[in-house]
């Protein structure tokens, strides 16, 4: 699940729950609509309210990030905590993405 707003040149995803095979596409779908449409310079993922992410959550960021520079945008990741942090870290998202609340 998640919900989206836009603003000028942002949009800021909120997703909520979990980020698996099952949930990723749909989100995908939603973000990449949406994104179409508005162009907006910067994409904002806001994974505060995550509760679990497998790999598909990476390929969810990794394909924003590929959509993003399409378009001569960014993506920003705020809010990953924990074992979530971790994980994109681990697959390095922090170098192709900035991830803010850095700790």
């Amino acid at each position: 699940m998640l919900r989206i707003e836009t603003a000028q040149e942002l949009m800021m995803v909120f997703l909520i729950g979990e980020i698996d095979h099952h949930s990723a596409k749909a989100m995908r779908e939603e973000i990449d609509t949406v994104a179409e449409r508005v162009r907006p310079g910067t994409l904002i993922l806001d994974f505060s309210d995550v509760s679990f992410m497998d790999s598909s959550g990476i390929g969810l960021v990794m394909g924003r990030v590929r959509l993003m520079k399409s378009f001569g945008g960014e993506v920003k990741i705020q809010g990953a905590k924990g074992n979530i942090r971790k994980v994109m870290q681990i697959a390095g998202l922090h170098r192709v993405a900035r991830m803010d609340d850095e700790q």
